[in-house]
């Protein structure tokens, strides 16, 4: 944690000791961002607006992709253009106040992000006890004041302010903790890169290179944990929202709340992550629970390897407002003020990797926007990623199309396109579309994409060309690993199969095809060579080329040569189930239908709860369900389809009774 902000201050301010200048074209500011500075108007037009990506390419609006032009579509309706009928406003500056001097600075600027975290209207709780404030300063017993004039802002132009809440736990000294009570959980050797541009070099995370890795480890909750927290529920803090209930994330809940929903459960996990190389601070994760501090302490000491544990700082709630994101166009540019954006806990999402995709959008967004303004030139188009491109696109998707009541959490479940969003090809999805936008301008990382895409197309290639006699295969490979008895059937003998068909069964591995793949290429390597050793002359005359070694696919791209050849055929269906649900969505839901678990297994509570709760008429209605994902979905579709051919069925069958009666008088 100390190390990124270190290295992150360093890109940012520069640093001279190790040759990093400072970040072009950025001066930070450490003041209180206290209001908005704005010329209010009807209609009136964005100092830094966009253009209109339907007007400026009237062919792209005949594709024949439905996500191509759903892309389309919310790139026109994040045009200028398309939002002057909601403008009552835009951006001007910030209005901030300089912490040493107290004094007020006007920041001028024609697009601004509001990114306010938990500051908005902020109230802190431990126990009974409620404090304003944003959040408790890392290091000391200060608290960061919220912030109170934006809300008001943002609440005189008529945004849809909601309160949510979440919680951190307490911060425990790890030099109390018995380690030897709880299971290590090691990290990983060797330790995978995020970035593909390591991969491409060869290296490991620094820290890894070096040995300086941190175990973490696990302990649990139990009856008598358990106990405490439910015997003292009633010093729980009392929320504005739901009734003081309050509005937590529903996949991240605090302990009582885990205890309350799962009563059967007789424990929890909690992992104890040491927050950094030299601190003895440990964060209990799973463990938040705004007790009185005296409370939390005796909860944890019920738990394995925390018998003597003590706290260094006590966990608390912070409850905020929040904006319902259906305001926000798809660059999450605010449609009611022109050139404000909105990203984070502020649009209703809960989570650091939330907060960083919806930052990465409206930050490129506003500053190409702004950019472009600047300099004169000609507004830009706007930045907008597809549910079939990313992860960041269903989000913002699901955000501004559906809005949200409660903390809103990225699940691979929310997307349609999930067999294709994967983290190994994360780089050829959006690398190209990042340098096309002018997001991606290092020339090392594009390079690495370049030789990645090369490797990965030469190696599936490979498997291509490469082809055995089925019973060669099973020969090699073993008959259980390469299709079972089915490989060695009367009359398979002269059937080939590719090394990319065999690659593409189950439990048949990349590693498996290319072992047989390598001894196959030994023998011919070791066959050549012998003919050489015996016909040299001849051999010289033919110019005859050594066959050369056999090199397995490379580390940084075997998970994507893996899973673009194991995923093929699942790509296709899925692109066929999506078009035909697309094409029902004005199918009527029957009124009568049940929605329970014992029918509809693969639903979350939380589907199940919604569904009873919207009773949606038709599919169009269903899919605009904030928390019902696209394969649940497609999963009711084909539900009420087979309710209704029985339906009409037993209709005819009834039919067909009467007539045969009717026949008989």
């Amino acid at each position: 944690r100390d190390l990124y902000k270190l290295n992150m201050q360093a890109v940012l301010l520069g640093d001279s000791e190790n040759g990093l200048e400072k970040y072009e074209n950025l001066d930070v500011l450490e003041a209180s961002a206290e209001d908005l500075l704005l010329e209010e108007g009807e209609g009136i037009e964005s100092l830094a607006p966009f253009a209109d990506p339907l007007q400026n390419d009237a062919a792209s609006t005949t594709s024949s992709s439905g996500e191509e032009q759903r892309v389309q579509t919310a790139k026109s309706l994040s045009s200028t253009a398309a939002n002057a009928s909601h403008r009552r406003a835009r951006i001007r500056g910030v209005l901030a106040i300089d912490p040493s001097t107290g004094s007020r600075l006007e920041i001028e600027s024609s697009a601004v992000v509001l990114t306010t975290g938990t500051f908005l209207r902020g109230v802190l709780m431990i126990g009974r006890e409620r404090y304003s404030g944003g959040r408790h300063l890392r290091d000391s017993e200060e608290v960061e004041p919220p912030s109170i004039g934006l809300a008001l802002t943002l609440e005189r132009f008529g945004f849809p302010l909601g309160r949510l809440k979440t919680g951190t736990p307490a911060r425990l000294d790890g030099r109390t903790i018995d380690w030897d009570g709880c299971k290590i959980q090691p990290s990983e050797r060797p330790a995978q890169p995020f970035s593909h541009v390591r991969q491409s070099r060869g290296e490991e995370p620094p820290m890894a290179a070096v040995g300086r890795l941190i175990d973490c480890y696990q302990t649990a909750t139990n009856e008598a944990t358990h106990k405490l927290v439910t015997d003292y529920a009633h010093l729980l803090p009392e929320y504005d929202g739901m009734d003081g209930k309050g509005n937590g994330p529903r996949y991240c809940p605090s302990i009582y709340k885990k205890v309350e929903r799962f009563a059967e459960r007789k424990s929890h996990n909690s992992f104890l992550e040491p927050e950094g190389l030299n601190t003895h601070i440990v964060y209990p994760n799973g463990m938040s629970g705004p007790y009185p501090e005296e409370i939390q302490l005796q909860i944890f000491r019920t738990m394995k390897g925390l018998e003597n544990v003590e706290i260094i700082r006590p966990g608390y709630d912070v409850e905020y407002d929040f904006v319902n994101p259906r305001v926000l166009t798809h660059t999450l540019e605010t449609k009611a003020i022109a050139g404000l954006y909105l990203a984070g806990q502020i649009c209703g999402t809960t989570g650091y990797e939330e907060a960083g995709a919806q930052g990465i959008v409206a930050g490129a967004n506003a500053g190409r926007a702004a950019g472009a303004a600047y300099r004169g030139e000609e507004a830009p188009e706007p930045f907008v990623l597809g549910r079939d491109e990313a992860y960041i696109g269903v989000l913002i998707d699901d955000l501004v199309t559906k809005g949200t009541l409660e903390p809103y959490r990225m699940f691979t479940s929310r997307a349609e396109y999930r067999i294709s969003l994967r983290a190994d090809n994360a780089d050829l999805r959006l690398t190209g579309k990042g340098a096309e936008y002018g997001l991606v301008t290092d020339p090392e990382r594009l390079a690495a994409l370049d030789m990645r895409e090369t490797m990965i197309t030469d190696n599936v290639e490979r498997l291509r060309k490469f082809k055995l006699f089925v019973t060669e295969w099973a020969a090699r490979g073993g008959s259980d690993i390469m299709g079972g008895d089915a490989m060695n059937r009367p009359g398979r003998e002269s059937h080939k199969k590719s090394a990319e068909e065999v690659l593409g069964m189950p439990h048949v591995t990349l590693k498996h095809v290319e072992e047989v793949m390598a001894a196959v290429h030994d023998e011919q390597k070791t066959q050549q060579q012998q003919q050489l050793s015996q016909n040299e002359d001849e051999a010289i005359i033919n110019n005859e080329e050594s066959i050369e070694c056999f090199i397995p696919t490379p580390s940084s791209v075997y998970d994507t040569v893996e899973a673009s050849v194991k995923y093929k055929s699942y790509v296709v269906r899925q692109e066929k189930d999506i078009e035909s649900w697309r094409k029902a969505q004005g199918a009527r839901i029957p009124p009568n239908i049940i929605y329970n678990h014992s029918i509809m297994p693969t639903f979350s509570k939380e589907e199940i709860e919604k569904l009873n709760r919207f009773k949606p008429t038709t599919f169009a209605e269903a899919s605009q369900i904030s928390g019902l994902t696209p394969q649940s979905l497609v999963y009711l579709y084909h539900h009420v389809m087979k309710l209704n051919k029985e339906s009409k069925r037993k209709s005819e069958s009834v039919d067909g009774a009467i007539a045969t009666a009717n026949g008989k008088m």
